[in-house]
């Protein structure tokens, strides 16, 4: 069996604080972003680097709801899809644009999983299966907020406290998720998290890249490297068959630099599970850094922009989706039209469906034990 590696609108007009790092040119901007449909208050930080790079997370899913960065002539552009304001994450709410997803990222078979012989019940929100934690996610959640400045980066952490049986899981789990830019034009999202009752546990960001810009066409172009020579395959349901399979000979091999529309519609059974009518991906790749986060997990550039998104984790493996759900109903930020295959996104994680599948890297988390995971965004523009 595989060890886990992981257990040891007042749109932004009323600003509140800014702080400002030791390192020139980081600076935290505290600004509120609204309330929801309840009233709860929303607040978002703007990180802001030297060169020009702005990430701005919202309290409402743990969300980075803007992420610009200049390209090769220094123009900068928002690379993340979401919206505006708080009301269009609620509104659609299934797409999860730029979320904390938790508890449990991706796929739960039939929404359901045993620990020490007691069968536990997520709601299903995908069909027959659980996806994404269920119906009220961490995507779904308020998250209380502080800056986290230090002498080389600014940050802001959040936390969130998860009830015993929240959507059907056991345990009072605490998560800390805290974002971090520096000037060397890394992104940095640290999770930790502890539970007073053994539970399953698998967190990951859920942002839609698109290199040349939100909205600004599809990706097809854009070229990606995935450091993975095994995918886990699914059945019908998405769902793993328990194989990690070589991605060698099919569509899923990334090995080498692939544009990504290159293979995107290949007639191979996978594809058609992933997006029956033109196909697309929807992948658990199983990545050859196994943890070791000085390790390059995944590489994509858009050729047109010339922008770079380098990813680095501590988690086994990385989805990899092309957004095949859009087909420019979706009006985002500057109401902007998401097309098909308008993003992709690089959710980093355990395997999906790990608590039914024995082979898998354990997502078990037990009392005493602190859960951590590190990814890092590294950009750069050539």
């Amino acid at each position: 069996m595989l060890e886990s590696r992981h257990l040891l609108t007042a749109l932004g007009v009323s600003l509140m604080i800014a702080t400002s790092s030791q390192a020139a040119g980081l600076t935290n901007e505290r600004v509120a972003f609204g309330k929801t449909n309840d009233g709860t208050a929303v607040e978002k930080f703007v990180l802001r680097n030297s060169h020009g790079i702005e990430a701005t997370v919202i309290t409402y899913g743990g969300i980075l709801q803007s992420l610009i960065v200049p390209d090769k002539n220094g123009m900068t552009t928002d690379i993340v899809l979401g919206f505006d304001d708080v009301q269009g994450y609620q509104k659609n709410g299934s797409v999860y644009f730029g979320a904390t997803i938790g508890r449990f990222g991706n796929r739960l078979a039939g929404g359901a999983f045993e620990l020490d012989g007691k069968r536990y019940q997520v709601p299903q929100n995908d069909k027959d299966n659980s996806l994404h934690g269920g119906p009220q996610g961490f995507d779904k959640r308020v998250w209380k907020a502080e800056p986290s400045n230090d002498k080389d980066s600014v940050g802001v952490t959040l936390t969130y406290l998860s009830a015993d049986g929240e959507m059907g899981f056991p345990g009072n789990l605490k998560t800390d998720v805290t974002y971090s830019l520096n000037d060397k034009n890394e992104l940095r999202i640290d999770y930790k998290a502890t539970t007073d009752k053994p539970t399953v546990l698998n967190l990951t960001n859920h942002s839609y890249f698109n290199l040349a810009g939100a909205g600004n066409g599809d990706i097809l172009k854009q070229v990606a490297t995935l450091h993975a020579a095994r995918y886990t395959p699914v059945t019908g349901k998405l769902i793993p068959t328990g194989e990690l399979a070589p991605v060698a000979g099919t569509p899923m091999d990334f090995t080498q630099p692939t544009a990504i529309g290159t293979h995107i519609k290949a007639d191979h059974p996978q594809l058609k599970f992933a997006e029956p009518k033109q196909g697309g991906f929807d992948f658990n790749w199983v990545l050859d850094a196994k943890g070791d986060v000085s390790k390059l997990a995944a590489d994509v550039q858009d050729p047109q922009s010339g922008r770079r998104l380098q990813l680095y984790t501590t988690e086994p493996g990385v989805q990899f989706y092309t957004s095949n759900f859009l087909d420019g109903t979706v009006k985002g930020k500057q109401g902007k039209v998401y097309p098909h295959w308008g993003a992709f996104t690089l959710e980093t994680q355990h395997f999906p469906d790990s608590p039914n599948q024995p082979d898998f890297p354990t997502t078990r988390l037990d009392p005493g034990q602190t859960y951590t995971q590190t990814m890092v965004l590294k950009f750069s523009a050539e």
